[in-house]
């Protein structure tokens, strides 16, 4: 079976998904250098007023490089508050958005210190509430691409949002909640598909059961 390597993303696109989703293994890489204007730390859902982009402040480093598995979350601007206002005025009209509230709203009342561990548990919350039981795993080095093994699907360069919207498939496009107004927005963040079609997203994102 291949194993899907990704790079660590705050509530992540919806690729990402349907790359876990694809029976393989899961691996997230944490031993990568930390690089800003990323889904490692932002994501983007859709909002009245169109695309939105939410983004998690961060400490900054006392090194000119950090890795990922060393980057600690900032409380800087009350950043909580607003994201999960910004998700609430979103998403209050989907139809399953009441159904996981309860679940995701933990995520912005707790502090948490470390990013990688925040990303890890929001991106397997949306797997558990999806169905798609994928165990994720974090990786215990940094492995270049030329050296991976070659059952393994390297996907990190997609932590580059234009990488990612040029390299991920086409999206089999599904309801969203102001799509009248500005059209099928593909490749939002994970959680649009799921607030929008709750246990349809597993279809959606091509989950085969094994």
């Amino acid at each position: 079976m291949s194993t899907a390597l990704l790079s660590s993303a705050y509530l992540p696109p919806v690729s990402f998904i349907a790359a876990m989703a694809s029976g393989a293994n899961v691996l997230i890489e944490q031993h990568d250098n930390y690089v800003k204007q990323t889904y490692r730390n932002r994501c983007v859902i859709a909002s009245a007023s169109g695309p939105l982009t939410l983004t998690i402040p961060t400490v900054k480093a006392d090194a000119p490089k950090q890795k990922v598995k060393d980057v600690r979350i900032s409380d800087h601007g009350e950043w909580r508050r607003q994201h999960w206002n910004a998700l609430e005025s979103a998403y209050m009209n989907t139809p399953f958005f009441m159904y996981y509230a309860d679940e995701f709203r933990p995520f912005y009342d707790r502090k948490w210190e470390f990013l990688i561990d925040y990303n890890m548990e929001l991106t397997g919350l949306i797997l558990r509430l999806a169905g798609i039981p994928v165990g994720l795993k974090l990786t215990e080095s940094y492995c270049p691409t030329d050296r991976l093994d070659k059952n393994t699907l390297d996907f990190r360069s997609w932590i580059e949002p234009d990488i990612c919207r040029e390299s991920a498939p086409s999206q089999q496009p599904y309801w969203q909640v102001f799509r009248q107004k500005y059209g099928f927005l593909p490749n939002l963040s994970a959680v649009d598909l799921l607030f929008n079609m709750g246990p349809e997203m597993r279809s959606i994102v091509g989950f085969n059961p094994f």
